[in-house]
């Protein structure tokens, strides 16, 4: 049995508009261009203004209006009806939430045909009816070896005692968390997730753990200021270690690294459905991806792109890799959160 979760960005919610890009034609004919709602984390916004948005603006006389905050903050606001999203980018932890709430519309897949050309893992991660992955990106270990002897090529290799008051973790309610939960049930030796194996094995752990962490940004800071000299941590903020550690060393445990989905949804109810299903092919087209990946924005899920060895550095790349991940189940950690949030708390939390 597995579970998942996946990044949080706080953000503080704003309503972005972006500039009409509607061609020379629309204008001189005075059509109106439609408004497209995007609910999204905020995250490499410039980046996506210029690459993403205002080409697909352009090309369909639609300006692009953004509601940006991290996943809780905007699937609430689609809970309570405060919105006009028409489409929305979650973790799949929260796209599960939202649709056992009955949020999203069932999409048509024939509308998004790059489906075709990504990763089968990202094509349905919350089921056939609902939007797909448009990037996956793996956590694993991050390490400074000038400041540990300890050399680390697996998850078990966190709980070695010389590793005592120096390793990052994230909180239970952070991105990660239900994966190391998982990933100690792993170090117990249980073949299937076993929860109170996981947590007599966390427990055990917890000499070695400096200070938890809710925010990937709180690691990059421990881990630069030397605070911390090891722990779980996306591949995707390796970059921003090594900047200011050049020794840093990411590791994809012995065991497995586990999948950080994105997932990109329409909004039950939208009056754009179809354009926002031509939105979601075009984002996972192989302009875009490839852009993105290029950039070090996303990693990529369609399998179409020839990466070089510079360009794939540092983002989760390639069929090995991808189709490697530890996916858990999204619907058994929302079932189960309210009860590991507690029951962590209450045994692990260091005061």
């Amino acid at each position: 049995m597995k579970m998942s979760m996946k990044c949080l960005v706080p953000l503080s919610l704003l309503m972005l508009p972006l500039a009409a890009c509607g061609s020379s034609d629309d204008a001189a004919g005075g059509e109106e261009p439609t408004e497209l709602v995007i609910s999204t984390w905020g995250f490499a916004e410039d980046f996506f203004r210029e690459e993403v948005y205002a080409p697909f603006e352009e090309e369909h006389n639609v300006e692009i209006v953004l509601e940006t905050g991290n996943n809780s903050e905007r699937l609430n606001k689609i809970r309570q009806g405060n919105s006009s999203v028409d489409l929305i980018y979650l973790s799949d932890y929260y796209a599960q939430q939202g649709i056992n709430d009955e949020l999203f519309a069932e999409i048509n897949r024939d509308n998004i045909p790059n489906i075709e050309d990504i990763y089968e893992m990202a094509q349905a991660p919350t089921g056939e009816n609902y939007g797909p992955a448009y990037t996956v990106s793996q956590l694993g270990i991050a390490y400074n070896p000038e400041e540990t002897d300890v050399e680390i090529t697996s998850w078990a290799d966190l709980w070695n005692p010389e590793l005592e008051s120096s390793i990052g973790l994230p909180s239970i309610t952070a991105t990660a968390g239900p994966m190391v939960l998982d990933a100690a049930s792993v170090v117990s030796g249980s073949e299937s997730f076993d929860e109170d194996a996981a947590f007599a094995q966390m427990k055990e752990l917890n000499p070695n753990v400096a200070n938890e962490y809710s925010q990937t940004s709180a690691y990059v800071n421990m881990f630069t200021q030397g605070e911390i000299a090891a722990g779980p941590i996306m591949e995707m903020y390796v970059a921003d270690l090594k900047e200011a550690v050049p020794s840093t060393e990411f590791v994809t445990p012995e065991e497995g690294a586990y999948a950080i989905v994105n997932t990109v949804n329409v909004i039950e109810g939208s009056e754009n459905q179809e354009l926002a299903e031509e939105f979601i092919n075009w984002q996972l087209s192989a302009e875009v991806q490839e852009t993105a990946a290029a950039a070090k924005v996303d990693s990529p899920v369609n399998t179409t792109l020839d990466l070089t060895d510079e360009e794939a550095e540092g983002i989760t790349y390639g069929a090995d890799t991808v189709e490697n991940l530890i996916l858990l189940d999204t619907e058994m950690i929302n079932e189960r959160s309210e009860e590991w949030i507690d029951r962590w708390n209450r045994e692990l939390t260091q005061q």
